[in-house]
């Protein structure tokens, strides 16, 4: 067990009562436990519920007091203040089962040459040449901002990797939180639930739609929107709608499938 294992798992059960569905600690409460576990402090406090919240599951003997088909998660409800609150579930992947959508893949070729590979900067590089987020949401749309960190009052920190805004052909304005993903990796609820709350405050006048990216392979990309809703304190994940898609060279659709795809129609 890592010291932020012993940190983050003296602090739940400091406050824990059988039955909580939600369980606040601060800033200071992992000090105090740095000190009685005698572990050297850090010097970003904050790093230990990011990791948590972000990037590690949580230790098995807090993730033992969840009921069944629930996950303990944890989120900001401020600067230097978070709650443990249950989710079901806490994260998701893309299913194994959807049918690939051939796209003509538009990335440059130098582009290709020069960033290869299935990290996220590739991803959304991709995604952004061949304009998946238009043809996923049937929305036009615009990458204004990547890279975004910012900090709200009621959360703390966060991350969004890409921001798009949309319009349809009503003239409704969309905004799209994008979060990327590499193989392998779970969506987590809560940067799902930062991504509805900064657009809840910087963009108030629109629709949002939470999106996930993920690589299945080198040119097969992932795409979800996802929602969340909370029911008595207990929040859930779910799918709103799945695609996959296949970037492909013009040699690789034949016109048998084109007709295919247009009968559909």
């Amino acid at each position: 067990m890592s010291k932020y294992d012993d940190i983050i798992e003296k602090v739940f059960f400091n406050n824990y009562r059988e039955g909580d569905q939600k369980v606040s600690f601060d800033r200071d409460e992992l000090v105090q436990a740095f000190d009685v576990l005698k572990i050297n402090r850090i010097k970003n406090l904050g790093d230990i519920p990011y990791t948590y919240r972000f990037r590690r599951d949580l230790p098995v003997t807090i993730k033992n007091k969840a009921p069944e088909n629930s996950d303990w998660i944890i989120i900001g409800t401020g600067r230097g203040s978070y709650e443990f609150r249950q989710a079901t579930p806490g994260k998701i992947e893309p299913s194994h089962n959807r049918q690939l959508i051939k796209i003509l893949d538009a990335t440059p070729e130098i582009v290709k040459r020069y960033a290869p590979g299935m990290d996220e900067q590739a991803l959304l590089t991709k995604v952004r040449y061949n304009r998946l987020i238009d043809l996923f949401t049937g929305l036009t749309c615009y990458s204004i901002q990547n890279h975004l960190r910012t900090s709200i009052d009621t959360i703390g920190q966060i991350k969004i990797d890409e921001i798009y805004l949309g319009i349809n052909k009503r003239g409704t304005h969309f905004v799209l939180p994008c979060q990327a993903k590499s193989p392998g990796d779970s969506f987590g609820i809560v940067q799902v639930m930062q991504d509805i709350e900064f657009c809840k405050i910087r963009y108030p006048n629109t629709i949002y739609k939470p999106i996930a990216l993920q690589f299945l392979t080198e040119n097969n990309v992932a795409i979800l929107e996802l929602s969340v809703e909370e029911d008595k304190d207990k929040f859930s994940l779910s799918v709103v709608e799945e695609k996959h898609y296949k970037l492909v060279s013009k040699n690789d659709i034949s016109d048998q499938e084109i007709k295919n795809i247009c009968d559909q129609e």
